[in-house]
């Protein structure tokens, strides 16, 4: 094998990443010492005194008005844990080239060598005027919640930690028409969620703002609900607000009768329960590489099937929201992304697929030309409409 060989280039994962998946380009050439006394010294001290007066031309002078900050430091990359902030930098890079690839926007990504949130906070404010958006990525729970809500408080551009909000709108999104296939709505369904981690508190959270009949959701010991006293302050706040019917025990239990599952977990849910589920029923198992259950095993019941993965119908990617919903924030110089923002973001998904719907096309394909559009168009109207909008 030679020095510049790796025993990995049989797995066509890594050719694919050699070198990185993005880089640096000039959105100007530079052939003669007029371009170059435009580009750089005299002419960029006039526009840099121009901004310094107004801060505001930085917008219009740089590349602030398109470029988003993705923010990591490793300690809940995908499925494989803390795996530090290298280890995380191939999958930012990866959201830095969806970014451009389905919103035309710019991302940077950033590892932080840190898991202090306080040094966390501190240095993404520090280096937040370069950008006009900060995407929070794979930072593990509470941690996650407690930095984004300070991040956002202490910054006039929006802070989005996609793991929650991306997962939740399009969660939403594909239960409005699974809802629809089924012919009912999202306030006839009773679900069952697996999982109070940043995605399932953020979908539990979403879903009940946007008029789920019920949810309740389990954590690793079983069902929450009000009488436990083993809950963080979040997973308290959550209890508040979820498990109506005040089911405990088991999520297996819980599920008998349950009209949705959504699973945002790593375990696995076994065959009768899926099969205790009431009639057209909708099973979302989200979990990635490997489903909580299989969908061949969930179609023998459910009436409509979804998961994460790319290989079955249904797949509910976070690509289908956070670009578009950075691509309508940046338009309109958002200053933050609202609730209705996410909203009218899953609303605008569940519409490209309108009356094509069927038990296999809840959500579009994170291809179709269209969901770029339509969700970044709904997000700026929104953010008009809420009053946190620059243009």
């Amino acid at each position: 094998m030679s020095a510049t060989e790796s025993p990995f280039e049989n797995d066509p994962a890594f050719p694919l990443h050699r070198g990185g998946k993005i880089e640096i380009r000039p959105t100007v050439r530079i052939r003669d010492t007029a371009g170059l006394s435009l580009a750089y010294t005299p002419g960029v001290a006039r526009v840099s005194s121009a901004i310094a007066e107004n801060p505001d031309l930085a917008y219009d002078y740089t590349w602030k008005s398109n470029t988003v900050l993705v923010v990591s430091d490793g300690t809940a990359v995908l499925g494989l844990g803390d795996i530090g902030p290298l280890g995380a930098l191939p999958v930012m890079e990866g959201k830095a080239l969806l970014f451009k690839e389905f919103g035309g926007v710019d991302a940077v990504p950033i590892c932080l060598d840190t898991k202090d949130t306080d040094e966390i906070i501190r240095t993404v404010v520090a280096i937040a005027p370069a950008y006009g958006g900060i995407n929070l990525e794979d930072i593990s729970a509470p941690r996650c919640f407690e930095i984004e809500q300070r991040l956002q408080d202490l910054l006039d551009i929006p802070v989005f930690h996609d793991d929650q909000h991306g997962t939740a709108v399009v969660t939403v999104a594909a239960l409005i028409n699974a809802a629809r296939v089924t012919g009912r709505e999202l306030g006839d369904l009773r679900a069952v969620m697996s999982g109070a981690g940043a995605a399932g508190v953020a979908v539990a959270t979403m879903l009940i703002d946007a008029g789920i009949g019920d949810i309740a959701v389990a954590d690793t010991k079983g069902m929450i609900h009000h009488s436990r006293d083993d809950l963080t302050d979040v997973k308290t706040l959550l209890a508040s607000r979820t498990n109506r019917s005040d089911v405990t025990g088991s999520m297996v239990d819980a599920l008998a009768g349950a009209d949705v599952f959504i699973g945002l977990s790593s375990g696995s849910v076994p065959e009768e329960a899926i099969a205790s589920m009431a009639p057209n029923s909708i099973v979302f198992a989200m979990a990635n590489p490997t489903p909580e259950v299989h969908p061949d095993v969930a179609n023998r019941y459910a009436a409509v099937v979804a998961t994460g993965r790319s290989d079955f119908p249904n797949q509910i990617n976070n690509v289908l929201a956070f670009p578009g919903i950075f691509r309508g924030a940046l338009d309109v110089r958002a200053t933050r992304i609202t609730e209705g923002m996410k909203f009218a973001a899953a609303k605008a998904l569940a519409d490209v697929v309108g009356d094509e719907v069927r038990p296999d096309y809840v959500i579009p394909s994170v291809f179709d030309p269209r969901v770029g559009l339509e969700v970044s168009q709904a997000v700026a109207a929104a953010a008009r409409a809420e009053g946190v909008a620059r243009l």
